[in-house]
């Protein structure tokens, strides 16, 4: 059991209980899954720098990511359909737990005048969605063997049905939330 579903487990679970009244353990809500994509749209261009997205995201979440393909044609941007334009990677389970533990107590508080994530990135339905400009916040990325500095998404699924609770849930597991 990693640290983080320890502290869900011992912590979390009666705070929220108290704070939303629930009347069983189940009704808590729970990390589902993390979704952390890459666009890279080099790749149609270069295939080095899919490899490179795709060694890094590797590094970084743990497990092989998947290659997604444009599914569309759209001249303006020199787009077919089928080109591989990024790669994406799903957590769950003891995986998830271990990365939003090192994206919360490493990779965040490496950004430069980092000040919070927003309070405002949630859906309505209980998920949060975070964009990060640069990996190299990641401490198991060599800064010296990049090629290009990449952004992506971590999209954090949650089972909450309303954004109070899902950012209650995240504020417990120790996601910074900014003041705005």
């Amino acid at each position: 059991m990693t640290r983080l579903e320890a502290l869900y487990k011992s912590e979390v679970v009666p705070a929220l209980m108290k704070e939303f009244k629930y009347s069983n353990r189940m009704q808590v809500p729970r990390l589902e899954k993390i979704v952390i994509s890459m666009g890279i749209g080099e790749a149609s261009k270069e295939k080095k720098f899919l490899e490179g997205g795709m060694k890094d995201l590797t590094l970084i979440a743990g497990q092989k990511p998947l290659v997604c393909k444009a599914t569309k044609s759209i001249s303006n941007f020199k787009l077919r359909e089928g080109m591989e334009v990024g790669v994406k990677v799903t957590l769950r389970r003891a995986r998830m737990y271990e990365f939003l533990d090192r994206l919360v107590n490493l990779a965040l508080p490496r950004i430069r005048d980092f000040k919070g994530v927003s309070a405002k990135a949630f859906d309505g339905r209980g998920n949060y969605a975070l964009g990060l400009r640069e990996q190299i916040i990641f401490p198991e990325i060599d800064y010296d063997k990049i090629d290009k500095i990449k952004g992506m998404n971590v999209v954090i699924a949650t089972t909450a049905r309303t954004d109070e609770e899902a950012k209650a849930l995240l504020e417990f597991m120790g996601l910074p939330f900014g003041t705005t």
